[in-house]
């Protein structure tokens, strides 16, 4: 079996573009609920839209992470700090995936229609203000979840480049 040196283009390129677009969906939802502004409603639009290519884009990415060899993560390093690396990714996935489902249920919820790039997303479920406000609940505790975790990827990921200098980081950046 093929064991690259680093994630395929593809995978890196996918990375490196969710990651822009997730930090500014959670920018713009945490500016969002601290403000009241007239910008809030066109903001709002933007984030619902951003939000449906971030599902999409998490989609496409479990299926070429599926499909390609990805690098093995050096055998010298701790079994906890693999299996720590192992699940960090599966959160990340599970979050990713989570965040546009309770955003859209969300938004259901407040009877509010989800309009994208032309297409208007069934409503799922009835308007209700409980429901509303699970959803609104899970989505906050999912965001700062995610940020949690993207802190924790940093600092792991700089870890590893800075100071183990062991390819782990390197395998994410170039060839």
């Amino acid at each position: 079996m093929n064991n690259p040196t680093v994630y395929p283009l593809a995978m890196r390129v996918v990375h490196w573009l969710m990651a822009a677009l997730i930090l500014s969906l959670l920018f713009v939802g945490l500016s969002m609920v601290t403000s009241l502004g007239l910008w809030q409603y066109q903001l709002l639009t933007w984030h619902k839209a951003a939000g449906l290519v971030a599902a999409v884009a998490v989609v496409l990415r479990l299926a070429i992470r599926l499909r390609l060899n990805t690098p093995r993560l050096p055998e010298n390093m701790p079994k906890l700090q693999q299996f720590a690396a192992k699940l960090t990714h599966l959160a990340f996935y599970l979050l990713l995936l989570l965040m546009p489902v309770t955003g859209y249920l969300m938004q259901n919820a407040a009877g509010r229609p989800i309009n994208a790039f032309g297409i208007m997303l069934p409503q799922l479920i009835p308007t209700d203000l409980a429901w509303y406000g699970l959803f609104r609940e899970l989505h906050a505790w999912f965001s700062v979840l995610l940020i949690l975790l993207i802190i924790l990827h940093i600092t792991a990921a700089s870890y590893h480049g800075l100071i183990k200098r062991d390819g782990v980081l390197r395998s994410m950046i170039r060839k």
